[in-house]
């Protein structure tokens, strides 16, 4: 075990603040990575800020991690030192069950571990990468494509692979037309992936001022929920609905503007029970469903995506001492579109990373 430096809160009102953490010796399928870019995700202020549930303070957030890999394990053979390297929002899992088995790790029927604030295999707390490094075993660490900017692809390993995964789920394409429904730190990145995918894609918003980026991003339309023919005009026409935003919707009117066999998709978590009219299903043949993150593989898969089609997160870069008050601005939806932090901006590093 070695120590490696970051930055955490030790409780739910507490600033972040320069601590010391430990990270496992690199074992034999270890990968160790020196961080250099770490995305600012919204559920890094719901857990660091006791929102869901209980968190296991100290906490160190960060599951949006790039940079380059320092060491590996004896019997580690995909990566080698000074590899680019990720690290998204899990780092293990049974590798035993069936869905494991069948490369659905994010759908581990014991739980896959998440990158912070888990319980891992070894029964350590998992800590994420607002830290100068992270050690993890070498089936859940990624190969960052050579020529994408670190810093606008550390947002891909949570908002690229939610977006990615659904889309590919449900076979979007040319010919297929896609709702995406909220324009923020997910939807942006959707919408350039659905785009780049051949499908027409339609941004559902409540700003109008976001309609230049969605337009300038790959959105064949923008439409404000609030305009007051929205809905008839595009009934029966989508196939796919992908809603971003933790807010209840009038699922009736969205349900209403689905084809025959269309689905509408729920990533962003409303905050109370959702209700529609059972006609809307009957009649069209149509359904909700849920998703989260994508597998190992489906990662890879969207990095590489990604950097064939030039996609990237559009960020806003901060230092260490900004990370409240970037808290604080996401709480408000104050960003275009997603924050990430330069590890750079740590301070000294620890002794144990041979950096100053």
């Amino acid at each position: 075990m070695t120590l490696a430096h970051a930055r955490g809160v030790t409780g739910k009102d507490q600033p972040f603040a320069p601590m010391e953490i430990a990270r496992r010796a690199v074992g034999p399928h270890d990968v160790e990575i020196d961080i250099a870019f770490c995305g600012l995700c919204h559920s890094d202020v719901d857990r660091a800020r006791e929102i869901w549930g209980a968190t296991k303070f100290p906490i160190v957030p960060g599951h949006e991690i790039v940079g380059h890999v320092r060491a590996v394990g004896d019997q580690v053979t995909g990566f080698a030192v000074g590899d680019r390297a990720a690290v998204g929002c899990m780092v293990n899992s049974c590798q035993e069950c069936d869905r494991c088995r069948e490369g659905l790790e994010q759908y581990c029927r014991k739980g896959n571990t998440q990158t912070y604030n888990w319980i891992d295999r070894d029964g350590t707390v998992t800590q994420g990468g607002y830290s100068d490094r992270v050690v993890v075993d070498d089936r859940y660490v990624l190969h960052l494509p050579d020529g994408m900017p670190m810093d606008t692809a550390a947002p891909l390993l949570c908002a690229g692979i939610t977006l990615y995964s659904p889309l590919r789920h449900w076979n979007v394409g040319p010919g297929t037309r896609v709702g995406i429904v909220g324009f923020g730190g997910l939807g942006h990145v959707g919408v350039q992936i659905s785009a780049a995918m051949g499908a027409h894609t339609v941004v559902f918003d409540l700003a109008e001022e976001k309609r230049g980026d969605a337009l300038r991003l790959g959105a064949d339309e923008f439409h404000l929920t609030t305009e007051p023919d929205v809905f008839t005009d595009l009934a029966d026409s989508l196939d796919l609905i992908i809603s971003t935003v933790p807010a209840n919707l009038d699922y009736n009117a969205f349900l209403s503007t689905l084809t025959l066999n269309g689905t509408f998709v729920i990533i962003g978590v409303p905050k109370g029970p959702i209700t529609a009219e059972a006609f809307h299903f009957i009649s069209h043949r149509r359904s909700i469903a849920g998703t989260r993150i994508g597998s190992i593989g489906e990662t890879q898969e969207m990095l590489d995506f990604c950097a064939e089609h030039n996609i990237g997160a559009e960020i806003e870069l901060v230092g260490a001492d900004e990370i409240d008050a970037s808290y604080d601005r996401l709480v408000k939806g104050d960003v275009r579109y997603r924050f990430v932090l330069d590890i750079a901006t740590l301070g000294a590093k620890s002794e144990a990373t041979g950096h100053e």
